[in-house]
Protein backbone atom coordinates (compact mmCIF):
# COMPACT_ATOMS: atom_id res chain seq x y z
CA UNK A 1 0.00 0.00 0.00
CA UNK A 2 1.25 3.52 -0.67
CA UNK A 3 -0.13 7.02 -0.56
CA UNK A 4 0.25 9.67 -3.79
CA UNK A 5 -1.21 12.83 -3.89
CA UNK A 6 -1.01 15.13 -7.11
CA UNK A 7 -1.27 18.69 -7.03
CA UNK A 8 -1.50 21.52 -9.22
CA UNK A 9 -1.22 24.94 -8.18
CA UNK A 10 0.42 28.23 -9.41
CA UNK A 11 1.49 26.56 -12.71
CA UNK A 12 3.17 24.07 -10.62
CA UNK A 13 2.83 20.45 -10.46
CA UNK A 14 3.78 18.14 -8.28
CA UNK A 15 3.63 14.34 -7.15
CA UNK A 16 4.43 13.12 -3.84
CA UNK A 17 4.56 9.96 -2.38
CA UNK A 18 5.55 8.52 0.70
CA UNK A 19 8.20 5.42 1.21
CA UNK A 20 6.48 2.57 2.97
CA UNK A 21 6.48 -0.68 0.91
CA UNK A 22 4.97 -3.27 2.88
CA UNK A 23 3.71 -6.80 2.87
CA UNK A 24 0.27 -7.86 5.03
CA UNK A 25 1.62 -5.95 8.68
CA UNK A 26 4.81 -5.56 7.86
CA UNK A 27 6.83 -2.76 6.96
CA UNK A 28 9.73 -4.14 4.25
CA UNK A 29 10.93 -0.50 3.37
CA UNK A 30 10.22 2.55 4.39
CA UNK A 31 12.21 4.72 1.80
CA UNK A 32 10.74 3.33 -1.77
CA UNK A 33 10.78 5.80 -4.22
CA UNK A 34 6.91 6.05 -6.07
CA UNK A 35 7.49 8.48 -8.44
CA UNK A 36 8.96 8.77 -11.60
CA UNK A 37 9.73 11.38 -13.74
CA UNK A 38 9.71 11.13 -18.22
CA UNK A 39 12.17 14.14 -18.67
CA UNK A 40 12.15 13.76 -21.97
CA UNK A 41 8.35 14.34 -22.39
CA UNK A 42 7.77 16.26 -18.99
CA UNK A 43 5.74 13.94 -17.77
CA UNK A 44 5.54 12.33 -13.87
CA UNK A 45 3.93 9.56 -12.41
CA UNK A 46 3.14 8.46 -9.01
CA UNK A 47 1.89 4.70 -8.50
CA UNK A 48 0.28 2.55 -5.82
CA UNK A 49 0.24 -0.87 -6.30
CA UNK A 50 2.15 -4.06 -6.52
CA UNK A 51 6.21 -2.25 -7.38
CA UNK A 52 6.63 -4.27 -10.18
CA UNK A 53 3.61 -3.68 -11.38
CA UNK A 54 3.34 -0.48 -11.14
CA UNK A 55 7.24 -0.25 -13.08
CA UNK A 56 6.12 -2.42 -16.08
CA UNK A 57 3.00 0.38 -16.25
CA UNK A 58 5.38 3.49 -15.96
CA UNK A 59 7.58 1.97 -18.88
CA UNK A 60 4.00 0.70 -20.99
CA UNK A 61 3.45 5.02 -20.57
CA UNK A 62 6.77 6.20 -21.16
CA UNK A 63 6.50 3.56 -24.98
CA UNK A 64 2.90 5.10 -25.64
CA UNK A 65 3.99 8.83 -24.96
CA UNK A 66 6.98 8.25 -27.71
CA UNK A 67 4.57 6.73 -29.71
CA UNK A 68 1.71 9.82 -29.47
CA UNK A 69 4.48 12.23 -29.41
CA UNK A 70 4.32 13.35 -25.44
CA UNK A 71 0.07 13.48 -25.85
CA UNK A 72 -0.47 12.45 -22.47
CA UNK A 73 -4.05 12.28 -22.81
CA UNK A 74 -3.40 9.66 -25.60
CA UNK A 75 -1.19 7.87 -24.02
CA UNK A 76 -3.12 7.07 -20.98
CA UNK A 77 -6.25 6.40 -22.84
CA UNK A 78 -3.48 3.78 -25.11
CA UNK A 79 -2.49 2.50 -21.75
CA UNK A 80 -5.76 1.93 -19.84
CA UNK A 81 -7.07 0.01 -23.33
CA UNK A 82 -4.25 -2.22 -23.29
CA UNK A 83 -4.37 -2.58 -19.69
CA UNK A 84 -7.54 -3.69 -19.73
CA UNK A 85 -7.47 -5.74 -23.10
CA UNK A 86 -4.08 -7.31 -22.75
CA UNK A 87 -4.01 -10.95 -20.96
CA UNK A 88 -0.68 -10.21 -19.42
CA UNK A 89 -1.28 -6.52 -18.05
CA UNK A 90 -4.71 -7.41 -17.03
CA UNK A 91 -3.49 -9.17 -13.55
CA UNK A 92 -1.13 -6.14 -12.94
CA UNK A 93 -2.20 -4.15 -9.14
CA UNK A 94 -2.02 -0.87 -9.54
CA UNK A 95 -3.11 2.49 -10.16
CA UNK A 96 -1.53 5.67 -11.86
CA UNK A 97 -1.55 9.37 -11.41
CA UNK A 98 -0.25 11.35 -14.02
CA UNK A 99 0.46 14.51 -15.25
CA UNK A 100 2.06 16.93 -17.37
CA UNK A 101 2.22 20.63 -16.98
CA UNK A 102 -1.60 20.48 -19.07
CA UNK A 103 -3.64 18.02 -17.86
CA UNK A 104 -3.63 15.21 -14.97
CA UNK A 105 -5.36 11.60 -14.79
CA UNK A 106 -5.49 8.88 -12.83
CA UNK A 107 -4.98 5.42 -14.76
CA UNK A 108 -6.65 2.09 -13.27
CA UNK A 109 -6.60 -1.34 -14.66
CA UNK A 110 -10.21 -1.53 -15.65
CA UNK A 111 -9.87 1.04 -18.26
CA UNK A 112 -10.25 4.37 -16.42
CA UNK A 113 -9.16 7.49 -17.47
CA UNK A 114 -10.38 9.75 -14.98
CA UNK A 115 -9.35 13.59 -14.92
CA UNK A 116 -10.18 14.81 -11.63
CA UNK A 117 -12.74 18.09 -11.19
CA UNK A 118 -10.15 19.99 -9.05
CA UNK A 119 -6.23 20.00 -9.11
CA UNK A 120 -5.85 17.72 -6.57
CA UNK A 121 -5.42 13.62 -7.06
CA UNK A 122 -5.05 10.88 -4.01
CA UNK A 123 -4.20 7.35 -4.79
CA UNK A 124 -3.63 4.44 -2.13
CA UNK A 125 -4.34 3.63 0.92
CA UNK A 126 -3.69 7.33 2.20
CA UNK A 127 -5.02 8.15 -0.77
CA UNK A 128 -7.98 9.79 0.43
CA UNK A 129 -6.39 11.84 3.93
CA UNK A 130 -3.98 13.20 1.90
CA UNK A 131 -6.34 14.33 -0.96
CA UNK A 132 -8.48 15.84 2.10
CA UNK A 133 -5.77 17.31 3.17
CA UNK A 134 -4.71 18.92 0.04
CA UNK A 135 -8.15 20.17 -0.72
CA UNK A 136 -8.28 22.09 2.34
CA UNK A 137 -4.78 23.34 2.06
CA UNK A 138 -5.53 24.44 -2.45
CA UNK A 139 -7.12 27.83 -0.78
CA UNK A 140 -3.82 28.73 1.69
CA UNK A 141 -0.57 30.47 0.39
CA UNK A 142 1.54 27.44 0.35
CA UNK A 143 2.85 26.09 -2.97
CA UNK A 144 2.21 23.15 -4.33
CA UNK A 145 5.04 21.68 -2.87
CA UNK A 146 4.12 22.50 0.54
CA UNK A 147 0.41 21.32 0.13
CA UNK A 148 1.90 18.07 -1.28
CA UNK A 149 4.46 17.85 1.63
CA UNK A 150 2.10 18.46 4.31
CA UNK A 151 -1.09 15.72 2.52
CA UNK A 152 1.58 12.91 2.61
CA UNK A 153 2.68 13.80 6.27
CA UNK A 154 -0.86 13.88 7.51
CA UNK A 155 -1.92 11.29 5.51
CA UNK A 156 1.28 9.16 7.27
CA UNK A 157 -0.30 10.14 10.45
CA UNK A 158 -3.31 8.36 9.76
CA UNK A 159 -3.17 5.53 7.54
CA UNK A 160 -0.64 2.25 8.51
CA UNK A 161 0.49 2.05 5.52
CA UNK A 162 1.50 5.55 4.92
CA UNK A 163 4.77 7.11 7.01
CA UNK A 164 6.21 10.35 6.38
CA UNK A 165 9.40 9.71 4.31
CA UNK A 166 8.53 12.06 0.94
CA UNK A 167 9.32 11.81 -2.39
CA UNK A 168 8.43 14.39 -4.72
CA UNK A 169 8.67 15.89 -8.05
CA UNK A 170 8.01 18.84 -10.13
CA UNK A 171 7.13 19.94 -13.54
Amino acid sequence: MTTIVLVRKNKNVVVASDGQVSMGNTIIKSTANKVRKIEKKNVIAGFAGSTADALTLFERLEAKLEKHAGNLARAAVELAKDWRTDKYLRRLEALMAVADKEKSFIISGTGDVLEPEGDVIGIGSGGNYALASAKVLMDTDLSAEEVAKKAITVASEICVFTNNNIVMEKI
